[in-house]
């Protein structure tokens, strides 16, 4: 609509004469983009973007929808004849359009209550007693059947052939995968870890991951993963990364492996800043027209190439005189046969892989010389949160310090850039200006990200950094009486409604990850309020996840922490001692995600007082593995450790 439609000059003329035009950037002002959504969902049946919506000059909405050509076709109303329409209507019934207007708002207020109230105590109240009433009635619900039935949902949607779940578009959705791994977990032959091997693998083959310059694109236009809408968005990336982490420590396949760091090379090749932080997104289309900038053809390769070295990469990556996408190619691996085509060729195995990494090296300098996508350069809190967490994870999962490295430079700009002096975080951090107070998800995501930076490196300042931004968190969000979480703080501006939100989209909801944050806190800190936050948050909201849980697993990821989260193992000894360092490696080489990593060191009491009671042995490392706190006898070596763990249930 932006050129076909703004850059119009008689629709430009017609607004401007009649109407106060407003654009929103929906990622630097998300609470105006969910209230309108919800108007358009309320009053349409459904929603999406672009978004219209016309409102009076108090900003009450009375008219919504998504797209409109500029005039009417396809059976669509045209932008000029609505507008056209709404002026006169304002001219002669104005009276009628603010009443319609109010009686919509007041609708959606009144549908805008939260979650059921759970009976809570007065925060000032909360302890061992709200504690013990809020978990026996959260344990109250069959979590496994929830569990179970929300696999069995899960595994009606899912494509046995391709990957990933329902009909095209397909959506990467790695919550979803995450929550898989977890049930494979807890019932390894239920057939979930191969549904996230197959839909990693599919999406890792098709031509949604960029093989020339790396990267995951938003979805997939079609059912096997090959065109993509070729928007890079940092959060797909970032949630990608650790799905494909997490993979490789449930499984140790080479090719999960591989894809972490293929992801992690985008990102900071391309999307970080000099300062440290990551830009938001690269758009799909470049000089007018989307993919020209990824797609090729046959004599375009050989152009770069050379002859004998086109023929090859065309055949691994699917390049053709026809092609796939508006007479060119998407480079993909889908059906590609790597050891018929080293047979075919008389090549072993790693001369073929060296061939294909040469050319695609090759291909990715000639790419550079193309007319870029238009990069935002816009450095969202929330989404750096999500990348720095994955940063965290994989940096020890697969060994690279050069990955906490860029993850802690992040997590310093955003301190130093979106933190005001008083502890408040902001949202956007742009050209030198941060703006806008954050919202929930940005919290959420951040603590996330300091959890793992702290996990990874076992530095105090980063969880008493965490402790503060969940306490600024429930003083600005947290809704007393239901026990979730308001998208927008007490201090944000002033809209229709405060809205709370529990389902997952494109990014998991920021409630869910709250109540993860929340118990991952508990664990580590000893403390009880941070736990009976968390019960009473999961309670409030197990009706709303009882009616689609498919749609809220990063909800139930918190929940299954909550069900079997009580291990925790406990490294006493100093950061830097080799010992420490090869228990650690223990620890990421298999996948514990219901456990919790502390560590005892000398300035750790002021911040986990309870660790003091572990004492750091000289000279050496010591590992408790503890079970709510109640803990075996210490180990010092790495395999003792390792048995440990293996033996654990």
């Amino acid at each position: 609509m932006a050129h076909e439609s703004f850059e119009d000059d008689s629709v430009a003329g017609l607004l401007n004469s009649h109407f106060v035009s407003i654009k929103v950037d929906r990622e630097e002002r998300p609470d105006v983009d969910h209230q309108y959504i919800e108007f358009c969902q309320a009053l349409t049946g459904s929603a999406g973007w672009p978004l219209t919506i016309l409102m009076t000059p108090e900003r009450e909405p009375f008219f919504a929808g998504t797209y409109f050509p500029k005039t009417q076709r396809w059976g669509r109303p045209g932008l000029i004849e609505i507008l056209g329409q709404i002026r006169d209507l304002w001219s002669s019934r104005e009276a009628d359009l603010r009443t319609s207007a109010r009686e919509i708002v007041s609708s959606l207020q009144n549908r805008q209550k939260g979650p059921a109230h759970t009976d809570a105590l007065p925060v000032e109240h909360e302890g061992r007693a709200s504690l013990v009433q809020s978990k026996t009635r959260l344990e109250s619900v069959d979590q496994d059947a929830l569990f179970d039935r929300t696999f069995a949902a899960l595994s009606r949607s899912f494509d046995p052939e391709w990957g990933g779940f329902g009909r095209p578009p397909k959506f990467p959705t790695p919550h979803t995968l995450t929550f898989l791994l977890r049930y494979a977990l807890t019932h390894p032959s239920s057939g979930a870890l191969a549904m996230v091997e197959k839909t990693l693998d599919g999406m890792g083959q098709g031509g949604i991951f960029d093989h020339i310059g790396l990267g995951f694109s938003r979805y997939s236009t079609d059912e096997r993963w090959l065109i993509p809408h070729f928007e890079k968005m940092l959060y797909d990336n970032a949630l990608l990364a650790l799905a494909y982490t997490e993979t490789f420590q449930a499984s140790h396949r080479d090719q999960d492996r591989r894809k972490v760091e293929e992801i992690v090379t985008y990102v900071l090749r391309t999307m970080t800043s000099p300062e440290g932080g990551f830009y938001s997104a690269e758009d799909a289309d470049s000089e007018g027209s989307e993919g020209k900038f990824y797609t090729w053809s046959p004599a375009e390769i050989a152009a770069v190439l050379g002859t004998e070295a086109a023929e090859l990469f065309c055949a691994a990556y699917g390049i053709s005189e026809a092609g796939n996408f508006e007479g060119k190619s998407v480079p993909n691996l889908i059906g590609t046969d790597f050891q018929r085509l080293a047979r075919e060729r008389n090549l072993t195995s790693t001369e073929l892989e060296r061939r294909l990494t040469e050319s695609r090296q090759k291909l990715f300098r000639a790419r550079e010389q193309r007319v870029h996508p238009h990069k935002d350069d816009k450095i969202l809190a929330g989404w750096n949160g999500l990348m720095i967490a994955a940063l965290s994870k994989a940096a020890r999962v697969l060994d690279r310090q050069s990955y906490l490295g860029a993850a802690e430079k992040a997590l310093d700009f955003i301190m130093s850039r979106l933190r005001r002096p008083d502890g408040r975080l902001l949202a956007r951090y742009r050209e030198g200006e941060s703006a806008y107070p954050a919202y929930l998800d940005d919290y959420a995501y951040i603590i996330w990200g300091l959890l793992e930076v702290y996990t990874a490196a076992g530095e105090p300042f980063r969880l008493k950094t965490a402790i503060e931004l969940q306490t600024e968190q429930d003083r600005l969000f947290r809704d007393t009486r239901g026990g979730g979480y308001f998208f927008t703080g007490l201090d944000g501006e002033e809209l229709l409604f405060r809205s709370q939100e529990l389902y997952d989209g494109a990014l998991p909801s920021g409630n869910s990850v709250s109540a993860l944050n929340l118990l991952r806190l508990a664990r580590l800190t000893g403390e009880p309020h941070w736990e009976d936050q968390a019960q009473k948050l999961l309670l409030a909201w197990q009706e709303t996840v009882s009616s689609h849980p498919e749609g809220c697993t990063a909800y139930l990821q918190a929940l299954q922490f909550a069900r079997y989260g009580g291990q925790e193992l406990v490294l006493a000894g100093s950061l830097e001692a080799p010992t420490l360092e090869d228990m650690r490696r223990v620890f990421f080489r298999g996948f514990h995600p219901f456990a919790t990593l502390l560590y005892r060191e000398e300035n750790v009491d002021r911040v986990v007082p309870w660790l003091k009671d572990y004492p750091v042995p000289d000279e050496t490392t010591a590992a408790y593995l503890c079970r709510e706190h109640a803990c075996l006898a210490p180990v010092v070596r790495a395999r003792e450790l390792l048995t440990l763990l293996n033996d654990s249930p």
